[in-house]
């Protein structure tokens, strides 16, 4: 049941939109939550100074290109932002039709200050993603609310995450970022290792929420593939891996020859690098958000390395197999699956022969614990956000 309450404007605080599918949709999945809620959201465009057009942003992508340059011995194009803005000109469409209002990109503190003071939030959300992770957010202060200290507001943080299970925060950042935390309304995180890490170095209670993308019925997203018309995938073993390994891909290999399905990926044809984007930078575009859903949607196993790369086979109830990524944050995985009692599906990628790949799943089970586990969530929203 939803709770009126119109007036209410929340401002977002979430990692910066580009072309990461995960990213975008749990911030869409937040917004559409708080909508159904009755809240006015708008998320807070928070960005990187080195993307910005000002005399800063272009003397430092000139100084790196410059040291790239020198370290190679030779002179090659640089990434510009044209070129970047290129390879997200779908997933921006997608941004720029589903998740507003937004503000305009702010690319300094004094910017986020400045809107700040001319928009009148009730409330602030920092969620969901990786934002608590220092070496991911434009300004880790900013993700601890730093730019409303003074003010009379909600703080709260939903799903936030630090990625790993290792505190990643400078002596200073914990002295700063624990005072901040402190003065929050409520904290919920996305990792069980999240709890413990606010109390062992926060100082403050947090409690464990799913991920927003969650909060959301599979249905939801077909309707949006359907809005799309997006056309059928090309083959039924549905490859999201961001980090290309061999042993990887001889995994990939060994599940279609055993499970006779036919793989395929939806991502650029070529990563982003200097020359790539020279040649042809169309190869480096991303594909739609849609077409990443629809991927799910047509795929009857998914092989991944990436956190909502299982989120969504779970969402779509498809069998999927987990390759083991520690470089990017092993705690996000383990504490997904335990969840549903999925650990068996995490495999390292040396374990090729050793697993049986057809083994099933009782989404019976998972999807009764993820109703469960839903609820808890939405009555953290509706309590932090509705009482007291």
């Amino acid at each position: 049941k939803s709770i009126k309450n119109t007036t209410m404007k929340i401002g977002i605080l979430t990692q910066p939109l580009a072309t990461n599918y995960g990213g975008i949709l749990q911030c869409y999945a937040l917004m559409t939550t708080l909508k159904k809620l009755g809240v006015n959201p708008e998320v807070i465009s928070r960005t990187y100074r080195s993307l910005s057009n000002d005399y800063y942003g272009m003397f430092f992508r000139f100084y790196h290109h410059m040291l790239y340059c020198i370290h190679h011995m030779c002179i090659i194009p640089m990434i510009s932002k044209k070129d970047r803005n290129k390879i997200a000109e779908n997933t921006n469409a997608f941004i720029n039709k589903y998740i507003k209002p937004r503000t305009i990109q702010l690319y300094t503190d004094k910017a986020l200050k400045k809107i700040i003071n001319n928009q009148d939030y009730d409330g602030y959300i920092v969620g969901s993603d990786q934002c608590w992770r220092p070496r991911y957010s434009p300004n880790i202060n900013n993700y601890f609310l730093d730019f409303t200290k003074g003010k009379e507001c909600k703080r709260i943080a939903y799903a936030a995450s630090f990625g790993v299970n290792n505190w990643e925060f400078s002596k200073s950042e914990t002295n700063i970022c624990s005072a901040l935390a402190k003065q929050f309304n409520a904290i919920s995180v996305r990792e069980y290792s999240g709890v413990k890490l606010c109390k062992d170095y926060l100082g403050t209670e947090a409690i464990h929420v799913l991920d927003p993308t969650m909060l959301l019925e599979k249905e939801h997203y077909e309707n949006l593939i359907n809005n799309e018309k997006e056309p059928n995938s090309s083959g039924n073993l549905f490859c999201y891996i961001l980090d290309q390994t061999k042993n990887k891909t001889d995994i990939i290999e060994n599940i279609s020859a055993h499970c006779k399905l036919t793989p395929f990926t939806v991502m650029p044809k070529n990563k982003l690098t200097a020359m790539n984007a020279q040649q042809n930078i169309n190869d480096c575009i991303f594909p739609s958000v849609t077409k990443w859903l629809r991927a799910f949607m047509d795929a009857e196993m998914v092989i991944t390395d990436s956190f909502h790369g299982c989120v969504f086979s779970i969402i779509f109830n498809k069998p999927f197999w987990v390759i083991a990524n520690k470089q990017r944050g092993l705690a996000r995985f383990e504490s997904l699956l335990s969840l549903f009692d999925l650990e068996s599906r995490i495999v390292s990628d040396d374990q090729n022969n050793h697993l049986n790949w057809s083994e099933d799943i009782d989404w019976n089970s998972v999807n009764n614990k993820r109703k469960k586990l839903q609820n808890k969530s939405l009555d953290f929203l509706k309590s932090n956000l509705f009482n007291g």
